[in-house]
C-alpha cells in the first residue's frame, strides 16, 4: 500500500514539474488558437488531464512537448468547432442574432482578427511556424502533413493575411 502511494506520489511529482515547464506554452498556443484566453486555460489543462493518464506509457520523455503541441491543437479544433456549429445555429435563428462588438482602431488588432479568419490549418500552420518557432519539419509533424503541404499551408495563409491587411489600409 505505501509502495503504490510512493510510485503514485513520485509520478505526481514528474508530472507536476512537466506541467511547470510547458503549461505556459501550451496556454499560449491555445489561445493563438482560440484568442480566448480563459479557453486556452481550460484547453491547456485538458490536454494535461489526457496526457497523464498515458505518462506511464511515455517512453521516450523528450517527445512529450510535440505529444503536449499535438493534444492543444486537437483540443482546440474540437473547440472551434463547436464554435461554428453554435454560430451556424445562431444565424438560422433570427430572434438571437450574435452581437458583434465594434472594431478596435489599430494594426495589430487587425492582424489578430484576421489571423483568426483564416481557416483552421492556415492558421495552425501560422501559429506553429512565426509564433512557436518550429521548423517546416516539426510543424508539418505536428499537423499530420508533408513539409510542402505546411510551405503551401504558410504561402496561402500569409497571401490571405497580406491582402486583408492591405484592404484594411486602403
Amino acid at each position: 500500500m505505501e509502495a503504490d502511494a510512493a510510485v503514485s506520489s513520485a509520478g505526481g511529482s514528474r508530472l507536476e514539474a512537466l506541467y511547470s515547464r510547458h503549461s505556459r506554452s501550451a496556454i499560449r498556443l491555445a489561445f493563438l488558437m482560440t484568442g480566448d484566453e480563459h479557453q486556452a486555460q481550460d484547453i491547456a489543462q485538458e490536454a494535461f488531464a489526457k496526457i497523464a493518464g498515458r505518462f506511464a506509457d511515455l517512453r521516450d520523455p523528450d517527445a512529450l512537448p510535440g505529444y503536449l503541441r499535438t493534444t492543444v491543437l486537437n483540443l482546440s479544433r474540437g473547440h472551434l468547432r463547436r464554435l461554428r456549429t453554435q454560430r451556424e445555429y445562431l444565424k438560422r435563428t433570427p430572434s438571437r442574432e450574435p452581437v458583434v462588438p465594434d472594431d478596435d482602431p489599430g494594426r495589430r488588432d487587425a492582424m489578430w482578427r484576421a489571423l483568426q479568419r483564416l481557416p483552421y490549418r492556415q492558421r495552425a500552420a501560422l501559429v506553429l511556424r512565426y509564433y512557436e518557432d518550429l521548423s517546416e519539419r516539426q510543424a508539418a509533424d505536428v499537423l499530420g502533413c508533408s513539409v510542402s503541404a505546411m510551405k503551401s499551408l504558410v504561402t496561402r495563409g500569409l497571401e490571405a493575411l497580406r491582402a486583408e491587411m492591405e484592404g484594411d489600409a486602403r
